[in-house]
């Protein structure tokens, strides 16, 4: 069994306490590795670093175009090392082999695409309306970033947060999941070897109570940005308060799936399916709620409980398993309860309903694919985040009985349509509270398109051109080019 150090000021050293969490493997249910258990010492330390890095030494004084190479070095770098990367996740967070490479072999576009765009940040010479006057906005990096991301995706959380970040000009230190760190500390050795100079790039891993809350804390740490819960997204937003920290947050979800009648079936309802039970619905976009026109209500909940039934659950590095094992234990029973609890409600289960027991799965943290019917909107399980392969249906009679189920939540992170009728999917659009809408699609992410979501869904936007101007401070520089001492001194110009 391996075990793992800090990433810190460009190399590992062991955590201060002398103290390692081991890390399960969900499929197997036996640890596979050890991580650092990170106090706020280690913490210290790390954002020391990162603090040097940005006053003193090369990163201090490179310019953007020198920042930006390195950053197109690391791309090919992560696109080397795809395949070990992603297969380091799968052991980890029990996620599949086919997800987790198609994320690795997308990852490098973020640093490509940042990377290019590091040194187009421009500032701006103002047509100020004072005599005698020249003003100008620069932008400038607004310090170190302390980035603390999820289980369910680590490395492509890495490329949301830090490629905007270091294109600006940061230093970051991430805090993973404890979950799910092994994966980001074999990414750091891949940002020396790209050249990024000591401090830039450094990793602590722990429990959030205990590294999470020291870097939020920290008076050095410039900006948060987290990936995770609603709940735990609100008790860090107060606690960067205290120190006036920007925060980023992307949060959970309850997003609805709306299906029209005029729409393509078997289209509609493979996009259904994959929006729930891909990565074992541990995602915050996941399309939880299937809200159906009561016209195909019957027949379409057909098609989709037809093709959940054909999942495939097994081995998540097999290339042919199409439902893993939950990332954690915690996460596996709060699941189950809420299937206990729809039950309880009155929702009819007519796919799946628990627990997944059977030789082949031998970790004992697989959940059937389940599907519920009869749900009415006012049910737990069509409100709270479930975050596990568990699919609502509810029925809806026009467009604005849609809108209507869709925005009742206080959740606003995606929202997906399927329609033929051009007219309503910019109708619907417009709308949905939602940072994200897909039509006729679900589930596409791409470095040049801005995410992240509205109401209890986060604050902040990931990817883009949007994105690192959250990394970005604006400073406003007037010169004065007239001659003489003002006529009055104690009168503003």
């Amino acid at each position: 069994m391996n075990t793992y150090n800090h990433f810190i000021d460009g190399q590992y050293v062991e955590p201060i306490g002398k103290k390692w969490i081991d890390s399960i493997d969900p499929y197997l249910g036996q640890p596979w590795a050890r991580i650092p258990q990170g106090c706020a010492k280690d913490v210290s330390l790390a954002v020391a670093a990162a603090s040097r890095a940005m006053k003193q030494g090369p990163w201090a004084s490179m310019n953007a175009t020198q920042r930006g190479k390195l950053m197109l070095r690391l791309a090919d770098l992560v696109a080397q090392n795809a395949d070990r990367l992603a297969e380091l996740e799968v052991r980890d967070n029990g996620k599949l082999l086919a997800e987790m490479r198609g994320q690795l072999n997308y990852h490098p576009e973020w640093w490509r695409y940042y990377g290019g765009l590091a040194d187009k940040i421009e500032g701006a010479v103002m047509p100020i309306d004072k005599p005698d006057m020249f003003a100008f906005t620069r932008s400038e990096p607004i310090g170190v970033v302390g980035a603390l991301t999820a289980w369910n995706s680590p490395l492509i959380f890495i490329a949301w947060k830090c490629a905007p970040a270091l294109a600006a000009g940061c230093s970051v230190v991430v805090k993973p999941s404890e979950y799910a760190s092994v994966s980001t500390l074999a990414f750091a050795e891949l940002t020396k070897e790209a050249g990024f100079p000591d401090g830039v790039f450094n990793v602590v891993t722990g429990y959030g109570a205990e590294a999470g809350s020291a870097l939020v804390d920290h008076p050095d740490v410039a900006k948060i940005t987290f990936t995770g819960s609603d709940t735990t997204g609100a008790m860090i937003y107060a606690q960067a308060a205290k120190s006036m920290k920007r925060v980023a947050l992307e949060l959970g979800g309850k997003s609805p799936n709306i299906v029209f009648a005029d729409c393509d079936l078997d289209k509609a309802a493979a996009g259904v399916i994959s929006g729930i039970f891909a990565a074992t619905g541990q995602t915050c976009i996941a399309g939880s709620r299937l809200l159906v026109q009561n016209s195909i209500k019957e027949e379409f909940t057909k098609r989709v409980v037809a093709l959940g039934t054909s999942a495939r659950k097994g081995n998540p590095m097999s290339l042919d398993t199409n439902i893993g094992p939950v990332t954690t234990p915690v996460q596996y029973k709060k699941i189950l309860d809420y299937i206990d609890i729809a039950k309880t409600e009155g929702a009819r289960c007519i796919l799946g309903g628990g627990p997944a027991n059977s030789p082949e799965l031998p970790g004992g943290q697989f959940v059937e694919p389940t599907i519920f019917t009869d749900v009415t909107a006012d049910m737990r399980i069509a409100r709270e985040e479930v975050f596990g392969p568990v699919l609502s249906i509810i029925g809806f009679e026009d467009e604005a009985q849609a809108i209507a189920l869709a925005n009742d939540t206080i959740y606003g992170l995606a929202a997906g349509v399927w329609t033929e009728d051009i007219g309503r999917a910019f109708r619907m659009s417009q709308a949905l509270k939602a940072g994200t809408v897909w039509v006729n699609t679900y589930r596409a992410v791409s470095y040049m398109m801005p995410f992240g979501g509205m109401k209890h869904s986060g604050i902040g936007r990931e990817s883009g051109i949007e994105a690192i101007k959250g990394y970005l401070e604006t400073k406003s520089t007037w010169i004065s080019f007239a001659q003489g001492a003002p006529a009055n001194p104690f009168i503003m110009r």
